[in-house]
């Protein structure tokens, strides 16, 4: 009971910090004369008032948390503020149905960037704003959850990264609070930063604002229709690639530098491997744009730089059609999704480390083919590599893929050819946002798609962002009756 009462009540605070936020774009609107205030002033009010009744009926009591309340609070929290995400977009002028609505919400939180919305560039402020605000709020959270919630449920190797500052359950709580002011200021100083440098590069303001928060967020959303084509006259993509490497790098990191500890991101093994394939993979690809176009060096390494860390890392940014780069660009940008960033990042997908462990396993069964007497412990960044860590890479591995499968023939049903399905399903599992294709590319967006096949994108992109087990857990009947 103690533990249900504290998810109410964490989910009630969070509602309400929801409805707070929505005051931005009410005041937004409000300023530069749009009527569209009036749908935020009423979907801060309903979303106020449901976190208000939460917190309520949920007070009093001793809060504690045990393991299945944190994977309930983890899945939960993000359902349920997808839901009241919506009112702003159902409560406009031109109002949007509930299932587009839900899909651009959860693609916001999850930090995804698929959007089933056009005309971006005539959008009231208010809605262009909301939307980057979503994702900024994913952002943050997510950063919270992989460095407090997920080591501690051991998903996906996740229990890697437990560190000083993660406790045993019974001291979730405080340490919790602890990190996320940590991460907060950290993120904060970080999304400034950005904007001031977007600014400064001849970016209008508020789109240097908006821009600043969903390439901290690694999401993707731009406040135009040609994504970040519409800003690039004065380098300002050159400043997106490198916050958008800041932003998948992790944040843990960031705060020992605070603390004192500047060596902290070049000792950390994820980030060495990390900046190290991302050289390789835009060498590779500057080198085959050259090839293909005949043409001088700068503008190849400019493009193909903005475009592989705008995958890789799960932005989603659109700088160019890559589709018209040649036959090899699409497949490899395929591939390029499935890669992600550093664990304790914004960034999505499968996460550099889990490749550098599953190497670090198959490198160790390699050598115990040769030399079978030979007893060599596994090492990962210079610590033990636990077996159950390295279990739990591989099978998030199997699952993974088998979501992307159980996916794209959901996706195939729908009536999609197979490259618009297929693709939908990776950019959605691996929260990077276009997809391949005419109708979903770079070009396009999923409008176009059916109500079912964006329900299924929007469980995807869930399932891929809380890192699968936290998802898939709760549909197993023995997880509420154990």
């Amino acid at each position: 009971m103690n533990s249900a009462r504290t998810v109410a009540l964490i989910i009630g605070a969070l509602l309400i910090l929801l409805g707070v936020f929505m005051l931005a774009p009410m005041l937004t609107d409000f300023a530069t004369g749009s009527d569209e205030w009036r749908s935020f002033a009423t979907a801060s009010a309903l979303t106020l008032s449901a976190g208000s009744i939460l917190m309520l009926v949920s007070r009093g009591g001793q809060l504690s948390m045990n393991l299945r309340a944190a994977f309930i609070l983890t899945t939960f929290s993000w359902v349920i503020m997808a839901a009241f995400a919506t009112l702003p977009f159902m409560l406009m002028q031109n109002p949007m149905t509930f299932t587009d609505s839900y899909f651009e919400s959860i693609s916001g939180l999850t930090t995804t960037g698929s959007t089933v919305m056009s005309g971006l560039d005539e959008m009231p402020k208010g809605i262009l704003l909301w939307r980057s605000l979503l994702q900024w709020i994913g952002g943050v959270g997510i950063i919270i959850v992989a460095m407090a919630v997920l080591p501690m449920l051991k998903v996906g190797g996740m229990q890697l990264f437990r560190a000083e500052w993660f406790e045993p359950m019974g001291k979730v709580l405080p340490r919790a609070q602890t990190i996320a002011i940590g991460i907060g200021a950290a993120y904060l100083g970080l999304t400034i930063l950005c904007a001031g440098v977007y600014w400064m590069l001849g970016v209008d303001a508020f789109d240097a604002i908006c821009l600043s928060m969903t390439t901290m967020a690694t999401g993707g959303f731009a406040n135009s229709d040609a994504s970040f084509a519409a800003y690039s006259a004065g380098g300002a993509d050159i400043a997106a690639s490198f916050f958008m490497v800041m932003a998948s790098l992790p944040f843990a990191a960031y705060i020992l530098a605070v603390r004192g500890d500047l060596s902290a991101l070049y000792r950390n093994a994820q980030v060495r491997g990390f900046i190290g394939l991302l050289v390789v993979l835009i060498t590779i690809m500057t080198m085959y744009l050259f090839w293909v176009n005949h043409e001088g060096l700068a503008h190849p390494v400019r493009l193909t730089m903005f475009n592989v860390i705008s995958i890789v890392t799960g932005t989603g940014y659109g700088f160019g059609d890559f589709h018209e780069w040649g036959t090899l660009a699409p497949p490899a940008f395929f591939v390029f999704m499935f890669i992600g960033g550093c664990a304790g990042s914004t960034s999505c997908g499968i996460k550099i480390f889990r490749f550098q462990v599953a190497i670090e396993g198959l490198r160790a069964h390699v050598r115990r083919m040769i030399r079978p007497s030979l007893v060599r412990p596994l090492r990962y960044n210079g610590a033990p590599l636990p077996q159950s860590a390295l279990f739990s890479v591989y099978n998030f591995f199997f699952v993974y893929f088998a979501c992307f499968t159980v996916a794209a023939i959901a996706l195939s049903f729908t009536g999609l050819d197979p490259t618009t399905a297929i693709s939908s399903a990776a950019t959605a599992i691996s929260n990077v946002g276009p997809a391949l294709g005419d109708i979903v590319g770079p070009a396009g967006n999923f409008e176009p798609l059916s109500d079912f096949a964006k329900w299924v994108m929007a469980l995807t992109m869930l399932v891929g962002r809380l890192e699968l087990f936290t998802v898939l857990v709760l549909f197993l009947p023995r997880f509420w009756i154990s």
